[in-house]
């Protein structure tokens, strides 16, 4: 099986645009580094020492130590694909942080995007 590119792009060159994207709808960059850590588990030095290295998406998500498991109540649709029914690890995880970082981009509060039990 042929990866995805998105697997073996930088994590650091997506996030820019990530933080881009929140700060030109009125969010942070501090909001998208709580949504990561929510949703991965890692520290923000951890977050911010895999950015420094350029750490790819297939490494970072698969390092993440500590996913949290409410990410898993993340539904929607991420570029027409039902997040919920992608049935690879790696990309879903890619598409909960995409639909996360989507509904903050809409001006949701990270309160009304986290999951609820």
């Amino acid at each position: 099986m042929i990866k995805p590119r998105i697997y073996t792009t930088s994590f650091a060159s997506v996030y820019t645009h990530y933080v881009a994207k929140a700060e030109k709808n009125g969010a942070s960059k501090k909001e998208i580094d709580e949504i990561i850590r929510w949703l991965t588990g890692y520290s923000q030095k951890q977050l911010d020492e895999h950015l420094k290295k350029g750490t790819d998406f297939e490494t970072f998500f698969s390092e993440a130590s500590d996913p949290n498991p409410k990410r898993k109540l993340i539904t929607g649709v991420v570029c027409g694909v039902r997040v919920e029914d992608i049935k690879e690890n790696i990309m879903r995880e890619i598409r909960y942080l995409d639909k996360l970082i989507d509904e903050l981009a809409k001006g949701k509060s990270l309160k009304k995007i986290f999951p609820k039990d």
